[in-house]
């Protein structure tokens, strides 16, 4: 399966991007790195999907974002959640795992 491409219901990027800054705050390279490593490869979210969706939450008030110097010595935006980003993906979580599970139901019928 991680030769096939998997198509992401709308609104699922914006989960899986708070989901993965609940450790810490991480820079736009380092969120794709962890989805893909997570997701055992599944998942990798190009650049333009990355930003335009950080910039979305940010907008939203969900993530904040902070110039620091990474591990190279380079200069990056890092995000990390807010109080409100927190709060929404507990909301968020549960509404997928209550849809997920009624999904399975209609499945598994047959």
């Amino acid at each position: 399966m991680p030769d096939e491409k998997l198509e992401l219901p709308q609104g699922t990027l914006d989960l899986l991007l708070l989901k993965t800054l609940t450790l810490e705050p991480l820079h736009g390279w380092a969120i794709s790195e962890r989805l893909q490593q997570i997701s055992r490869e599944a998942f990798q979210v190009q650049q333009g999907s990355l930003y335009p969706a950080l910039h979305r939450l940010e907008r939203k008030g969900l993530i904040k974002a902070e110039w620091h110097v990474t591990e190279n010595n380079r200069k990056a935006k890092y995000y990390e959640l807010t109080r409100t980003g927190r709060k929404h993906l507990k909301d968020e979580e549960a509404a997928w795992r209550k849809l997920s599970a009624a999904v399975a139901c209609v499945l598994d019928i047959a």
